[in-house]
């Protein structure tokens, strides 16, 4: 009964221990991106330090995130702690500079730490045992580097430039007289 000495109640006690784990979260965020200079590569190592965290500290997990803790705006420590954990993934995902607009940092941010999130969710709870994915590791690496490469691609379509007004830009029209090419049946296979 010592520690509930120390707090006014028991959510006060959870959310102090809740505060504890987004700084612990908040430091491998950290320390993941300082082991790469590439900021994709960079990215990519948050989401599998945070699916790792999970799995390292399942119970520390839920309670950051469940609802063990129903106010969590009502505790200015937790609360900090949880957004300056956030705002680490936000500026990691501001390096990459997939798009340039506030909006869409907003929105890539929340859709990285929503896969991170979700993934981790199910590992903790069990729902990709005997499923073939293999080890958490492996699942974060493939899912984070297949999600940093979509997005790539994306603001990669976004810098295309559409053509200029006026500019013909349709190809022509297939002559629909035109018979298909002969295959011949030898070659057929």
């Amino acid at each position: 009964m010592a520690p509930y000495r120390h707090f006014p109640d028991k959510e006060a006690l959870l959310a102090a221990v809740a505060e504890h784990g987004f700084r612990q979260l908040t430091a491998r965020f950290t320390a993941a991106a300082a082991a790469t200079p590439d900021p994709r590569a960079a990215l990519a190592a948050l989401g599998v330090a945070y699916v790792l965290f999970a799995r390292d500290e399942p119970s520390l997990f839920k309670l950051m995130f469940g609802s063990s803790v129903e106010k969590k705006s009502a505790h200015p420590g937790l609360d900090e702690a949880g957004w300056a954990c956030f705002n680490t993934l936000r500026q990691a995902v501001a390096t990459v500079g997939f798009f340039d607009d506030e909006p869409a940092l907003n929105d890539v941010s929340l859709a990285c730490w929503s896969l991170v999130h979700g993934l981790s969710a199910l590992i903790v709870d069990g729902r990709l045992v005997d499923r073939g994915a293999g080890p958490p590791e492996a699942i974060a690496k493939r899912l984070t580097s297949l999600l940093v490469g979509a997005l790539g691609a994306l603001a990669a379509l976004a810098d295309v430039k559409p053509p200029a007004a006026g500019s013909n830009t349709k190809k022509p029209a297939p002559d629909s007289r035109r018979r298909p090419a002969r295959v011949d049946k030898r070659q057929r296979g």
